[in-house]
């Protein structure tokens, strides 16, 4: 029997905390992910905190839940839609800002377990996020995703600085 082809497309969510009010004093939390994959990378391996949707989620609480998980942060404010991105590889993204305050030394992650080294028969423990910290928007558009910078300039849009 011939089974047709199915593309999921992959939907997350996520929270862009940001923090100051004028352009020159505007910061944003991002995160940088766990794991031996990210270990080596640094600029464009940065992210919003985000997360995959559950089918039938309701897309902001979604980006609430993956806040928390993957950083122990609450984000309880207004949002403000930023939109969504399509990442290269076809994730789609879905964003809304929260202005907030965290203190990135208390980052509490969520974590996975990988098969690593490959094919060894071992699992190890790695943490989602392994760093999270605040950037200005000139150093923020050097560390983030590139698929995930217009986020930043809906941002700026959405505060109208």
């Amino acid at each position: 029997m011939a089974h047709a082809s199915t593309q999921v497309r992959r939907v997350s969510a996520g929270l862009l905390l940001y923090r100051g009010s004028a352009l020159e004093t505007l910061e944003v939390l991002l995160v940088h992910p766990g794991g031996p994959f990210w270990a080596k990378k640094d600029l464009g391996a940065w992210s919003i905190p985000k997360g995959e949707a559950e089918p039938g989620e309701d897309l902001l609480a979604a980006a609430r839940r993956e806040l928390a998980e993957e950083t122990g942060f609450a984000a309880t404010g207004p949002t403000l839609p930023l939109g969504h991105v399509r990442q290269r590889g076809g994730k789609v993204v879905h964003a809304w800002a929260v202005h907030g305050d965290a203190d990135p030394r208390r980052l509490r992650s969520g974590t996975f377990e990988l098969e690593w080294p490959p094919r060894s028969g071992r699992l190890q423990t790695f943490p989602e996020v392994d760093r999270a910290d605040w950037f200005g928007l000139a150093e923020a558009r050097r560390r983030i995703h590139p698929g995930q910078a217009p986020l930043l300039d809906a941002l700026v849009a959405a505060l109208g600085t």
